[in-house]
């Protein structure tokens, strides 16, 4: 295994805060696939994706925590935090795009991608070329064209950067104050409870269960806690039909799931502000729906920030961006042969 390039306390907050964005950048691609369901239609398909995007608030708990942990500072008003969809991944992943859209085959794909297990095929991290292969928000934040391969790839360099660091400076990295951890009282999910972080073992233990969950770093179909990781909850979408324990990855024996891939509304594809006429209703509620979600976000960063009381808000306040979600989605887009409107996720300035 390569070493970790990581080798001290500020590069291991640069990688965190970029871990942060990773695991929220995944939730309005699947908060918009979720929404674009028409009502009583695809019950299978929906529940799948929103067991996954509670799982991605848990995901950022735990980066949350252990970055607390060691003295960091999470904060997801930072301007570039919410990308410009079509965007590539801030792990570094830049041979796809993920795009805000509805749900379809094109949509699981993407999820699929996402999520997917394993190492590069060549076993080794990858470096882009000379010439660059795209642009990405992020790839190591330390290291010039160092790339990952899979979100398991990715938590693997921070875990070992930990290791390291944390050998060097035995009983320093772990400074943080312990009232900014947010414990399993604040927040519960059914795939997984929230780790408090406290040393070494409680961090990687934290990031390990991430990887794990999303299907980065084991080889089951199965997490470490007997739930099925995201890789394999969309692949049912794909192969329709559940997986039951013991299943081959590409031959789930359960029962069938059907995905009715017509009751969907047709969303533009990463729909902008500049697609809604000015001064329109659509311009207006695109406009609405991005404050809101400004500031379910700067509610987060206060939830990570010593008020992790707020957490559970947090999460209802994501699941009430409901309605802001229908009042575009469920509309048609002037000019737009017969597409409906989308959020953008365009977020102005907030003050967490």
């Amino acid at each position: 295994m390569t070493a970790s390039t990581i080798d001290n306390r500020d590069e291991l907050i640069a990688y965190l805060q970029a871990a942060l964005s990773l695991e929220h950048a995944t939730i309005p691609p699947y908060l918009t696939a979720y929404y674009s369901i028409k009502s009583t239609t695809n019950s299978d398909a929906a529940h799948i994706i929103r067991v996954v995007a509670v799982e991605e608030m848990l995901h950022l708990t735990l980066v949350a925590n252990v970055l607390n942990a060691i003295g960091g500072k999470p904060d997801l008003t930072r301007p570039g935090f919410v990308p410009s969809y079509p965007t590539y991944l801030p792990d570094g992943e830049d041979d796809f795009t993920v795009d805000l859209r509805p749900l379809s085959r094109e949509a699981v794909e993407t999820f699929c991608k996402i999520e997917r297990p394993g190492r590069a095929p060549s076993g080794e991290r990858l470096l882009a070329t000379a010439d660059g292969v795209g642009p990405s928000l992020v790839s190591s934040p330390t290291t010039e064209k160092l790339r990952f391969y899979s979100i398991g790839e990715f938590y693997s360099e921070i875990i070992q950067g930990l290791e390291k660091v944390a050998t060097a400076d035995p009983g320093g990295l772990f400074c943080g104050d312990p009232a900014r951890q947010v414990g399993s009282e604040y927040f519960y999910s059914g795939g997984g409870e929230v780790t408090v972080v406290t040393d070494l073992e409680s961090a990687c233990r934290a990031l390990n269960f991430i990887a794990d969950q999303g299907e980065g770093l084991a080889a089951g179909i199965h997490d470490s806690e007997g739930e099925l990781a995201h890789y394999y909850r969309f692949r049912q979408l794909q192969l329709g039909r559940y997986y039951e324990i013991g299943d081959d990855p590409d031959a789930p024996s359960g029962a069938p799931l059907s995905v009715d891939w017509d009751e969907v509304f047709p969303v533009k594809v990463s729909a902008r502000l500049v697609d809604y006429p000015e001064g329109s209703q659509l311009a207006a509620a695109a406009r609405e729906f991005n404050a809101d979600y400004g500031a379910f976000l700067a509610l987060l960063t206060k939830a990570f920030n010593g008020r992790p009381d707020l957490l559970e808000e947090a999460v209802r306040h994501m699941f009430r961006l409901r309605d802001g979600f229908n009042r575009l989605i469920c509309n048609p887009l002037p000019g737009g042969d017969g597409l409906h409107a989308g959020p953008t996720f365009e977020i102005p300035a907030v003050t967490p």
